[in-house]
């Protein structure tokens, strides 16, 4: 339970908070602070501090402009502090994280009276690797064949790629830079940074001699004693796919925030997914084969490793030509025996429902075995060379051997690891009565050289985020501002394995709706007929003011380009489009033309219905040409959509329209972004009025004033 202390403490921050900033309480906010504070502070733990009870969760979809990010973090922290947790605040996109760690958290602490800590928590590949440093201030790679399996440190740099070196070590050595990329002045080239940074495998951790003063560490220090750690999703999602506490804090130590959480289910299907191109695992085994020489001169001289190496050989040869004829294979499934057709740039073949031929699947499993040796094979040596730097450990092998030879085999490692994923689910039978995975196979090209990529996912994280994050956590608020489908949490529950029993709860707006303007004009018509479409949204631009600042969302990039191309040319001068500019250069001219008093229209495709802030002026009319339905073509959302068929369900009404309903609603929040916006949002799309689905996505849009045909309505 909440006791009268800890309740008294929220308030009297939140009093301060609002006192130092001259703000007004806003009701959501308020209902917010208390439905997250009810609901950590009633989880119930045994003596040693772990979780019993099972409604740890809070849902709260609350509007922008209710102040989300102060209510959390001013009912969370103190929740987590008197449970002896960690608030780790995880967003989706950079532009939040930063809002979080550089305005909302300095603001709280500098105002609110409570007393906490807080870092930035990123991945190992953000920050310099002190040895990676000094090597290429010595000219010379940190193992003579690295470059044989990334093509990219094959590459000089030549004097450029020096010169960055040494101003980096200048500017870490001085204390000038924290070595993180984000943090260096200007942007660094991808190549560049490969070369002076690396994953988690291929750390040496508390063996390396720089450790006492890597970027990595200390960070991870700071982490160690915050009370609050700002991540995002996928660093979170990375954290518990290898376990949990390897990045971050234990899951069952944390208390998690999920903001813009409509995002979570999309970010975990990223990590659960698998795929391997099939002429890329044929070249580094051929690399590695090629080694083995220069391999067994440095670390052969170690019992183990001899054997190991000797293996490898005969494990090389197996697979070889297994991939090769999985190669040929792939090819005769797609249809495409000679390869990619004259004029073809990719080809796509989705196997239906996920089910792959005997023949495929037999196939997979022989491949399965040899990359299951060879992922063994390979995580032994890299133990043995990671024990190899222990001082206190007498391996038989130099240390400095181990420290050459470590980052590639653990790079191996990590590339069998993910074979052996893809093969694994490729060789094993779905689950009885659960979701199919979804198989597919790509062929491409990569300069002249063909490639077959084999993949696959599953079609829900649900199940994997129950176990693992929901399961496994102290406990967790995901909140975004739209996060129902239809007014209702259950797509959002079937999608990010969210229990029945959490709780959920939709937060009044601070806005007031009836300043704006829901419009079906007499120009709006079906989509269905394309070229009517198009002659419509064409009219309806034309009849524009002059000086108004519009956003125009279109469903495809080939009728924004024939829109735009059939304006007149007076017309096509004011058009900002989304296709030929980068998308801050792009807000940035729309907003110098609106405070120049002229009028702008920018036309955006779906990222500009969602993260686009342009209050006020800068925003007075939002079209939407048509209702934001997604094909399910992807191999994804195909074999969802079979598989629900199948179950005598109907994948149109129990996905299309309620992810519609949610894009729906993004794409009119771009217009109310402060209490004081007004103006008016278009559809030229007239399903809305004469489909059966039309009336359940109008009634979840906020309550603008209707105007249907030019008649406004009730």
């Amino acid at each position: 339970m909440l006791d009268e202390a800890l309740k008294g403490e929220i308030q009297a921050a939140y009093r301060r908070v609002l006192e130092a900033q001259g703000l007004t309480p806003r009701y959501g906010q308020r209902l917010m602070i208390a439905e997250i504070a009810r609901t950590l502070s009633a989880i119930e733990v045994d003596d040693d501090g772990k979780r019993l009870s099972d409604e740890h969760v809070c849902v709260l979809e609350a509007g922008t402009g209710t102040g989300k990010t102060l209510a959390y973090l001013l009912a969370g922290l103190p929740v987590a502090k008197a449970r002896g947790k960690r608030l780790v605040v995880a967003t989706a996109t950079v532009a939040l994280q930063e809002q979080v760690l550089h305005q909302d958290l300095p603001t709280l602490k500098a105002h609110s009276g409570l007393d906490f800590s807080y870092a930035l928590a990123k991945g190992r590949g953000r920050y310099l690797c002190l040895t990676r440093l000094e090597q290429a201030l010595d000219g010379v790679e940190g193992n003579p064949t690295l470059s044989l399996f990334e093509q990219s440190l094959a590459q000089s740099g030549g004097d450029h790629f020096q010169a960055l070196a040494q101003e980096m070590a200048d500017a870490y050595g001085s204390g000038r830079w924290e070595g993180d990329r984000e943090s260096w002045p200007v942007s660094i080239d991808d190549t560049d940074w490969r070369r002076l940074t690396i994953d988690h495998r291929q750390c040496t951790n508390r063996r390396c001699g720089h450790f006492a003063a890597c970027a990595f560490f200390r960070a991870r220090r700071d982490l160690e004693t915050a009370d609050i750690i700002v991540a995002n999703h996928d660093l979170v999602l990375a954290d518990l796919s290898l376990g949990g506490g390897v990045v971050l804090p234990p899951p069952g130590d944390c208390i998690y925030v999920f903001d813009e959480g409509h995002h979570l289910p999309d970010k975990a299907l990223t990590h659960f997914a698998h795929r391997v191109g099939v002429n890329g695992m044929l070249r580094w085994l051929g690399n590695l084969k090629k080694s083995l020489t220069e391999l067994n001169q440095a670390l052969a001289v170690q019992p183990t490793l001899a054997r190991l190496l000797a293996a490898l050989p005969g494990i090389i040869a197996a697979l070889e030509p297994r991939l090769g004829e999985a190669f040929s294979l792939g090819h005769q499934l797609a249809g495409r025996l000679h390869g990619l057709e004259e004029g073809e740039e990719n080809h796509q073949f989705r196997f239906p429902m996920g089910r792959v031929p005997d023949a495929l699947r037999e196939h997979a499993g022989a491949l399965l075995v040899g990359v299951a040796e060879l992922s063994r094979t390979l995580e032994t040596m890299t133990g043995i060379l990671r024990e190899s730097l222990d001082p206190d450990k007498h391996t038989g092998l130099e240390r400095e051997q181990a420290e050459a030879w470590l980052p590639l085999l653990a790079l191996l490692h990590g590339r069998a690891l993910e074979a052996h994923g893809l093969w694994e689910a490729y060789a094993e039978p779905d689950t009885q009565g659960e979701p199919p995975r979804a198989r597919w196979l790509t062929l491409e090209r990569f300069g002249a050289d063909p490639e077959l990529t084999f993949s696959a996912s599953p079609v829900s994280a649900a199940p994997t985020l129950a176990r693992t994050l929901w399961g496994s956590c102290f406990g967790a608020v995901v909140t975004s501002a739209t996060l129902t489908a239809l007014g209702r949490f259950e797509r959002l529950q079937e999608r990010a394995g969210l229990a029945n029993r959490y709780r959920y709860q939709r937060l009044p707006s601070p806005f007031d709706y009836s300043r704006a303007v829901l419009s079906v004009p007499r120009q709006a018509v079906d989509p269905g007929d394309r070229d009517a479409h198009e002659r419509a949204i064409i009219d309806f631009v034309s009849e524009l003011g002059e000086r108004e600042a519009v956003l125009m969302l279109f469903s495809s990039r080939a009728q924004l380009r024939a829109v735009e191309k059939a304006l007149p040319a007076a017309w096509r001068e004011r058009v900002l489009a989304q296709d030929k500019l980068p998308k801050r250069e792009l807000i940035e001219r729309h907003r110098a033309r609106v405070d120049a008093g002229e009028g702008s229209v920018i036309f955006g495709l779906a990222s500009f219905a969602e993260g686009i802030d342009l209050p006020g002026e800068y925003l007075t009319h939002v079209v939407i040409t048509r209702l934001p339905f997604a094909v399910p073509d992807d191999p994804v959302g195909a074999t969802l959509a079979e598989w629900i068929e199948s179950q005598g369900g109907n994948p149109f009404m129990r996905i299309s329209v309620p992810d519609a309903s949610i894009k729906l609603v993004q794409a009119c929040g771009r217009l109310i972004r402060k209490e004081a916006d007004q103006g008016r949002i278009t559809l030229l799309d007239r399903r809305v009025l004469t489909r059966r689905y039309g009336r359940a996505l109008l009634e979840a849009l906020p309550p603008f004033r209707r105007e249907i045909d030019g008649f406004e309505t009730t």
